[in-house]
């Protein structure tokens, strides 16, 4: 349970993360909002989960959740560049939170 907790948390990271882009700077009420909610569903869903899992191991897969979701995102929606080499590093981040998983 703990681990779909952290997942949720993750997706909420990657909202947070996105939703900045179109607070252009919190001038924007309605995205404002949603990020800041997002942000503290989060946080709160990160620490339920860390009432089981351990601090290193569940903080390195929100993260790398929030960042390979974030990047992804940032090509999809922001034509943002999908080269060689960061789609490769995206599955590094990837490689690293399987390997994290497995091993907890």
């Amino acid at each position: 349970m703990a681990w779909l907790v952290l997942f949720a948390a993750g997706l909420l990271e990657i909202g947070w993360a996105i939703g900045l882009k179109y607070t252009e700077g919190f001038t924007r009420l309605v995205p404002s909002i949603l990020t800041l909610t997002a942000m503290a569903g989060s946080i709160a869903l990160l620490g339920l989960a860390l009432k089981t899992l351990p601090i290193g191991t569940a903080y390195a897969v929100w993260t790398g959740i929030g960042a390979v979701g974030a990047a992804l995102l940032g090509i999809a929606l922001f034509d943002e560049p999908a080269t060689a080499a960061r789609l490769a590093s995206i599955g590094l981040i990837v490689s690293g939170i399987v390997g994290l998983k497995l091993v907890t």
